[in-house]
């Protein structure tokens, strides 16, 4: 087999994009290679800068939850002041005064007094209004009776001769026990009298 030769210019001219020349296709070859390097270089200054952000957010204490509360309220906040929020906010606003102006609503708003005026003035309601009085008045007048007959019988269990005999006995147990620690302790500081003679020499000579 043989080489053939094979023009370089029209294999590059073959594949260059339809209506464009050899100049404009180098052209903007070498512009978007310069683009790419843009690219690059700004992602490289962008990682720098978030590592730098990174310190200075942990040497002044913020954890990544305050900074996504702060990236809420911020994304709030522009929530707020964008247009279609502002545009949204007047037009309920319209209609909000548009349905409390109606006919209907006025209507509807009116009959509701009206039947709240019925209801309040009626005699089922007053009665109601009066059981429920009488009710907490007896429940009060009950509760404070359970607490006098409770401290009556409190008074009358400590004046029983029961309770008084008992607490005798307690006081004589009581009064026992101290007589008996008073003992003791007069025993250890007072030795017996066969202490206090000098000790007898028995020896020989």
């Amino acid at each position: 087999m043989t080489d053939v030769p094979v023009d370089s210019a029209a294999s590059a001219r073959a594949s260059a994009p339809e209506g464009l020349t050899l100049a404009e296709e180098e052209e903007l070859r070498s512009e978007l290679a310069k683009v790419e390097e843009e690219i690059g270089t700004l992602r490289q200054v962008l990682a720098a800068k978030e590592r730098h952000c990174g310190e200075l957010k942990r040497k002044l204490g913020l954890t990544p939850l305050d900074g996504l509360k702060q990236n809420l309220s911020k994304s709030w906040h522009d929530v707020q002041v964008s247009n279609a929020y502002v545009k949204t906010s007047e037009k309920l606003g319209e209609w909000n005064d548009k349905v409390t102006q109606s006919d209907l609503y006025l209507s509807a708003s009116s009959t509701l007094e009206d039947w709240n005026e019925k209801l309040t003035q009626s005699e089922a309601y007053k009665k109601t209004q009066e059981t429920l009085s009488q009710a907490g008045q007896k429940t009060s007048a009950a509760l404070s009776n359970v607490g006098s007959v409770i401290s009556s019988k409190l008074g009358d269990m400590r004046n029983s001769a029961t309770f008084k005999s008992f607490e005798d006995r307690v006081g004589t147990i009581k009064s026992r026990v101290v007589g008996s620690r008073e003992n003791s302790t007069d025993g250890l500081h007072s030795p017996s009298g066969a202490g206090d003679k000098p000790p007898q020499d028995n020896a020989p000579f």
